[in-house]
């Protein structure tokens, strides 16, 4: 094992952790509201480093959890995508309107 490689890997998964952390504290603070970019952001970058850390160190049950937890973080995103898209859409025409 290369300990260069092993240390960068380790410092990602410290790096996932902590983002992982930081959007479960922002969201228990009422800081950030659940269905935000930002949270789901946190979630779906702390997941990928915990993924790539959990894998390169042979904790695969660990690696699945954090893949569906991505899974899960995509998902949200794309609601709150869908469900910005038409407010922004209703701005414009009721902005046209008056």
């Amino acid at each position: 094992m290369d300990l260069t490689a092993a240390w960068v890997v380790d410092v990602i998964g410290w790096l996932g952790a902590l983002s992982l952390l930081g959007a479960y504290g922002l969201v228990s603070s009422r800081r950030v509201d659940g269905a935000s970019v930002l949270y789901q952001m946190l979630n779906l970058s702390g997941g990928a480093a915990l993924v790539i850390n959990t894998y390169y160190h042979g904790a695969y049950p660990s690696a699945f959890v954090n893949v569906v937890w991505i899974g899960i973080a995509l998902y949200a995103l794309t609601i709150v995508r869908r469900s910005v898209a038409p407010s922004k859409s209703r701005r414009k025409n009721s902005t046209a309107r008056t």
